[in-house]
């Protein structure tokens, strides 16, 4: 009677926990669901038909291989999420939930992918995972299941495949490389450009300041020689001859200097003896000690007239004809 006792006591009592639904079949049929907690059941009538876990799961998709819209054979798997959101469903309505589910993902997968080329295989996952995700959910919503996420884990093309997108990428790489130098050597010749230019600029300012600061040497000395020239013509206007003595003794003086600087010289022809230059310094000489006199003598009515000039002596060729000058 003890023994009789406590195994109806176990069949009687019923304890769910929690993230788990337990159905109650009675003689063989689905009456109802049990929830989390303890329960009573009709001894001998009811009993446990499925013991459903409700909580979310994680169900893989073995790899396979599937050919892409380009005839391109690659191997490709992904993980399922799932939870149980109607108990007697699940468990009446299929008989192996997880395998069912596994092969409804991997007859779907197949579609999808073979449905695209291999790039968008390759660098469209995301919308591989929706696309799964609408088709599986629409699938197993009769079965009492939410399916929450699909991702690809694991995507493989073929070896040649993988070596050629090597390639492309290290030729890609190379390309931008070549870009970005192209780039710096056209901002380096643009810089150079600038440089020159404002070089250019700047020599073309400094020549043009130059030749305006020689331009006007040029003309003040020009100035200086019309004054020096202007004195003398009115000294030789007032008869003064030493005058003309002395503008033709600056220039000879001035001509002798440039032969005697001429680098490439070794000899000086002289036209004339040194005696003949003496005699017209002497000359120079002269002249200036009669222009004192008369500053001195002015002060009459009428200045006095001047003393006859006292002309050089006239020059004599000389013996040898030349003068060696030496460097």
């Amino acid at each position: 009677m003890v023994v009789l006792a406590v195994v109806l006591l176990f069949s009687v009592i019923k304890i769910v926990p929690q993230g788990r639904e337990f159905t109650v079949e009675r003689f063989g049929k689905y009456t109802k669901t049990l929830a989390p907690g303890i329960s009573l059941l009709t001894p001998f009538v009811e009993r446990i038909g499925r013991r459903m876990n409700m909580m979310e799961q994680v169900l893989d998709v073995p790899q396979q291989e599937v050919i892409t819209k380009d005839n391109a054979m690659v191997k490709v798997d992904a993980i399922v999420f799932i939870q149980v959101m109607n108990a007697a469903a699940a468990a009446y309505r299929v008989e192996d939930l997880p395998y069912a589910i596994t092969q409804l993902c991997s007859t779907n997968l197949r579609t999808v992918v073979g449905s695209m080329e291999l790039d968008e295989v390759l660098f469209q996952r995301d919308s591989i995972n929706s696309r799964l995700l609408t088709v599986i959910d629409a699938a197993t919503e009769p079965w009492g299941v939410k399916v929450n996420r699909i991702e690809i884990k694991d995507l493989t093309p073929p070896v040649d495949i993988t070596n050629a997108m090597a390639r492309q990428m290290k030729a890609e790489r190379e390309r931008r490389a070549v870009i970005t130098e192209a780039d710096g050597e056209k901002q380096a010749a643009i810089a150079r450009a600038e440089g020159a230019k404002q070089a250019a600029i700047l020599q073309a300012e400094g020549r043009k300041e130059a030749a305006f600061r020689d331009a006007e040497a040029r003309e003040r000395e020009a100035e200086a020689e019309a004054r020096a020239t202007a004195m003398v013509s009115e000294a030789i206007a007032r008869g003064d001859v030493n005058a003309i003595n002395y503008f033709v003794a600056q220039k000879y003086v001035e001509a002798f200097a440039e032969l005697a600087r001429n680098p490439t010289a070794k000899t000086v022809i002289v036209p004339a003896e040194m005696s003949g230059l003496v005699g017209t310094i002497a000359g120079l000489g002269e002249l200036v000690g009669l222009a004192r006199d008369q500053q001195h003598s002015r002060g009459g009515d009428r200045p006095s007239p001047p003393p006859a000039p006292v002309a050089p002596r006239p020059p004599r060729r000389p013996a040898g004809g030349s003068v060696p000058v030496t460097e």
